[in-house]
């Protein structure tokens, strides 16, 4: 077995090099004194004096050579730290060494811009993609996260710092598998736990640190197509409000100016009419308060305090309250009130028909709090209609009181679903608020 033969370092080469440069002096100098010095004592401490000289003067050009090296180095290692403050001295033209420290800090400067400038666009894109109602997300070649915003962290029911910790979570442990698949754009049905419905999927590639990568948006259609909806039914709304008011408001008034002096029969007719006429205006009243819900008001609201005050005005039949953890959310109580009394309405006719009961239970999950409606009713026939506005299968209902509700809820930033219950017969209406 062969030895690897050890190589000389720069500063031992430099420092046989300074030796062998001196040596042939000092040789003869000391050949010189052997000659022409009788003293041997002042020969040898003549000699062994320039002997010393030697040695230092090349230990001295060792250190000269190396240590500017040295120097040089410790900036580059700075620089790969990402330190820029470090700044070489002695940085000056026309002097070699002075060039190479003068072009090291140059180079810093450059590095220092382009870092801060790096720094600047990727708070930039973070902002940008946190203000985006649309998902986003990016998966590297193997399939996991590697990139979020705060719309998915949302839809997805997880936090960024367990969306992204380890190398990222799975495609198909978030339920995306599909939808990296497939061609793009294109529309398709998915069941998230933040969201389900209708969702508009793009995907592209691009590349992050050298790596081939997938960008995921996914987009709701669902709150798009009910602002559009509502945005329409307002305008109507406000167009009939406008029309009928004018009409119904001088009926009302003639009929009850008249009702006292007429004869028995027209009395009886012009009762008739006045009746139909505050009917009228009292439903116009209750759609123009959906074309008319002001922005929320925000504050803080104590969620236990504000379930038992709903439910406690509930008469016909008792509502259950089960609390929940005690929380605190930031909306406009007045509407929120509003929105739970349409729900426990709701599930209180319904309940009133089949002699069930009614609860309302609260829980703190992933950044929001749901508020829960359960009824032991005859069950939801149909989703078609159950949100849109002046559809009602109750007699004498007006058909806003749902549609108000999930308006109020998507005002806070929330959402609001119903659906027949799988534990027995009965619906349940799902508020999500964020915290």
């Amino acid at each position: 077995m062969t030895r690897r033969k050890k190589r000389l370092t720069h500063d031992q080469h430099v420092f046989l090099l300074s030796l062998a440069a001196g040596a042939p002096g000092v040789l003869a100098t000391l050949l010189l004194l052997r000659s022409y010095v009788e003293d041997a004592k002042v020969g040898w401490t003549v000699g062994a004096l320039v002997v010393v000289v030697w040695l230092l003067t090349s230990l001295t050009l060792r250190e000269r050579v190396l240590r500017p090296l040295q120097t040089a180095a410790n900036l580059i290692a700075a620089l790969r730290e990402e330190d820029f403050s470090v700044r070489g001295r002695e940085a000056r033209p026309g002097d070699p060494l002075g060039e190479l420290l003068l072009e090291i800090n140059q180079l810093a400067d450059t590095l220092h811009a382009q870092r801060v400038g790096s720094l600047e666009a990727g708070a930039l894109l973070r902002r940008v993609m946190d203000e985006i109602e649309a998902a986003v997300l990016a998966f590297d070649a193997q399939g996991r996260a590697a990139l979020a915003n705060r719309a998915a962290e949302k839809l997805l029911g997880i936090p960024l710092s367990q969306l992204l910790e380890s190398g990222g979570l799975d495609a198909g442990r978030l339920r995306l598998e599909e939808a990296l698949a497939g061609e793009s754009p294109r529309v398709m049905e998915l069941s998230l736990p933040g969201a389900s419905g209708r969702f508009e999927v793009r995907r592209s590639t691009f590349r992050m640190g050298g790596l081939p990568h997938q960008l995921l948006v996914l987009t709701d259609l669902r709150r798009a197509l009910r602002e559009e909806e509502r945005l329409a039914w307002q305008r109507l709304v406000r167009v009939l409000g406008h029309e009928i008011n004018n009409s119904l408001a001088p009926i009302h008034s003639i009929s009850s100016s008249l009702k006292g002096s007429a004869p028995e029969d027209v009395e009886a007719g012009l009762a008739v009419i006045e009746r139909r006429a505050e009917g009228l205006m009292r439903f116009m009243s209750a759609y123009t308060r959906l074309a008319r819900l002001p922005p929320p008001q925000l504050r803080e609201l104590e969620v236990t305090d504000w379930v038992n005050r709903v439910a406690a005005l509930e008469k016909r039949i008792p509502v259950r309250v089960r609390e929940g953890p005690p929380v605190s959310v930031r909306a406009d109580a007045d509407q929120l009130e509003q929105l739970l009394i349409n729900l426990i309405r709701n599930a209180a006719d319904a309940a009133l028909e089949t002699g069930g009961r009614v609860e309302v239970s609260w829980s703190v999950g992933q950044r929001q709090l749901e508020i829960c409606v359960a009824d032991e009713g005859p069950g939801v026939t149909s989703t078609a209609n159950l949100f849109v506005p002046f559809f009602t299968t109750k007699a004498g209902g007006s058909g806003i009181g749902l549609a108000l509700a999930r308006q109020i809820a998507e005002a806070h930033q929330g959402s609001l679903a119903l659906e027949n219950r799988n534990d027995r017969r009965g619906a349940r209406a799902r508020l999500r608020l964020p915290l």
